[in-house]
């Protein structure tokens, strides 16, 4: 479903077409150093240094059929993970190598940027790779594990629900647990029912072979900090007996975009082998409509024994993330980090690109704000206002899934999962970020194409990889 083959090497002095990068203050003085026909072919390709602009100029009469490429980017001398991506889209297959600079950061755009979802394809496209030498040969593993990473967050998103139901991720899980040797445990039927209340009224509507699951891998070393990855498994959302219009229901294979963040985060943990007893959950359901689906005005229990009024059956996610959340937090993890694609609220706030982050800790939020700063993958913080908490309110049960206005949807939906998180067994707030994350790209952008979308992936991960460096 991806490009498979490694397209970054080391640079040891192998053949390599070269590849000049420019911006707008230095694209003059690098124009003038051609010769005249090399210029000709510039103008009238229309190049004039911008960002994402590419060229492909010949050689001089010493090297008749020879040619070079060139780029835009917005500042040669400060790369982003973008920057190149452009040019690894539309230059031929070949092998390239950046003339006078490192591609440092660019890296990772440049395999990203090659990611094709031909899975359903009868005539999958055959272009080749282009391949990008660097000398720092160190970077090339951790570069090649994160690119990985996002295109699985990728496949997974993309893939439709039929062939991506609960039974699927569960595969997922089994697949990292065989790779990296760690413990696989899978709860369903009586068991879900019983220790798992809210996952199992949500998912039982669902045929069989789409069986509602609590998916939970441990890995690590037993005595070290322990870390809590939850990631929401809607594999589709119907919206429940408060059905979705067809509009709103046409991307929701997309609702388990935080379990493949969670499954991917949880593979780069691992691969790094970082120094944590990591604990994935994955609560795998699908939001289906039939006789025995659960209703609005239905009074579940959940695992930590609180209950909850349906107002909404669309606001399901949080009910198996409170589930999951609860299970957590009984083994006093240092911290949890959940992912999921929660609500249209945080969307109409922060737009498709940028995640919403909710913390109990200032230290934590700051953190992670600064890891996807560096690494070009942006969340934005949201409160958790206390005063919020009454929206949640129910005359039956000790609380409500939906609130019935249209304030602060995205931190009010964070107010109830808060609800499930617990305390350390000091009685101190267990530490918690919950990324309400988009897991889509909905216009195509120079290595991010249209489709399933890594967000707060890269910023989780080097917030930990800080935190928690491996042994």
């Amino acid at each position: 479903m991806t490009v498979q083959t490694d397209l970054i090497e080391a640079d040891r002095g192998q053949n390599a077409i070269s590849l000049h990068i420019v911006d707008k203050n230095t694209f003059d003085g690098w124009r003038k150093s051609l010769n005249e026909g090399q210029q000709a072919v510039l103008d009238a390709q229309k190049f004039d240094g911008s960002g994402y602009q590419t060229a492909i100029v010949p050689f001089g009469a010493e090297k008749p059929a020879g040619w070079f490429a060139v780029g835009g980017v917005a500042d040669v001398g400060n790369l982003s993970s973008w920057c190149l991506a452009k040019l690894a889209e539309i230059l031929p297959e070949g092998t390239y190598r950046l003339t006078g600079h490192e591609p440092g950061p660019a890296l990772h755009g440049w395999q990203v940027a090659q990611y094709r979802f031909d899975r359903y394809l009868s005539k999958p496209g055959e272009t080749g790779p282009r391949i990008l030498l660097t000398k720092n040969a160190r970077d090339i593993p951790s570069a090649q594990a994160e690119a990985r990473a996002v295109n699985k967050v990728r496949d997974l998103v993309n893939t439709p629900a039929e062939d991506m139901g609960p039974a699927a991720l569960e595969a997922e899980a089994e697949r990292l647990a065989k790779l990296h040797d760690a413990e696989l445990t899978v709860t369903r039927g009586d068991a879900l029912e019983r220790d798992y209340p809210m996952v199992h009224a949500v998912g039982r509507a669902a045929a069989r072979e789409h069986a509602p699951r609590l998916i939970r891998l441990e890995w690590g070393r037993k005595d070290a900090p322990r870390l809590a990855v939850v990631g929401k498994g809607v594999c589709f959302d119907s919206g429940g007996l408060d059905v979705k219009s067809a509009s709103g229901m046409k991307l929701m294979k997309k609702d388990m975009g935080g379990s493949a963040h969670a499954l991917a985060l949880a593979g780069l943990i691992m691969e790094a082998g970082l120094d944590v007893r990591l604990h994935l959950l994955v609560p795998a359901v699908e939001n289906a409509i039939a006789g025995n689906a659960f209703r609005p005005g239905d009074v579940l229990k959940s695992r930590k024994g609180l209950t909850v009024e349906i107002g909404n059956t669309d606001a399901e996610g949080r009910l198996i993330l409170a589930d999951a959340l609860t299970r957590a937090s009984e083994d006093d993890p240092e911290l949890i980090i959940d992912f999921a694609t929660l609500t249209g609220a945080a969307r109409v706030a922060l737009g498709p690109d940028l995640p919403a982050l909710m913390t109990r800790r200032d230290d934590t939020a700051q953190a992670l704000l600064d890891a996807g700063k560096a690494h070009d993958d942006e969340c934005w913080r949201l409160p958790l206002p206390a005063q919020y908490a009454e929206f949640l309110s129910s005359d039956i049960a000790d609380t409500n899934n939906a609130h019935g206005n249209s304030f602060a949807g995205a931190s009010v939906a964070g107010l109830f999962l808060d609800k499930f998180v617990g305390d350390n067994s000091d009685g101190s707030p267990i530490d918690w970020a919950h990324f309400d994350t988009f897991a889509w790209q909905p216009v195509a952008k120079p290595g991010r194409p249209k489709g399933g979308a890594a967000l707060g992936l890269r910023a989780a991960f080097h917030m930990l990889k800080a935190r928690y460096p491996a042994a």
